[in-house]
């Protein structure tokens, strides 16, 4: 199992040498906001400062999208990624998509 450690948005890991590229990797999802989301946060707009239901939705959402990305590579036999970004589109109003991608790669450790 890949450790998150393994992934980053550089395109070499400190300490490891890259042995194969297996190519792009991506995890994509796509979410709506429920009525009651919505609402509630709504209601914490009216007093400023963070709007934890969406911040909550968001950090759930790019958690999924990061963990299919390294499901994928793992499928490929890589047991890092480098290059891994985000990227967000809005589909429809209130339904956004986030994908997640980077390269998979097998890396082993430098003077092993």
């Amino acid at each position: 199992m890949m450790q998150e450690s393994m992934t980053t948005t550089s395109f070499s890991l400190d300490g490891y040498r890259i042995t194969a590229n297996h190519g792009v990797v991506r995890g994509i999802t796509v979410r709506s906001r429920s009525i009651f989301g919505t609402l509630g946060a709504s209601i914490q707009t009216l007093f400023g400062g963070d709007i934890t239901l969406f911040t909550e939705l968001c950090e759930k959402t790019r958690a999924d999208a990061f963990r299919m990305m390294i499901d994928h590579a793992e499928a490929l036999g890589a047991n890092a990624a480098i290059g891994v970004r985000y990227d967000a589109t809005e589909v429809m109003s209130g339904v956004s998509e986030v994908l997640c991608y980077g390269t998979a790669v097998t890396v082993v450790r430098e003077n092993a």
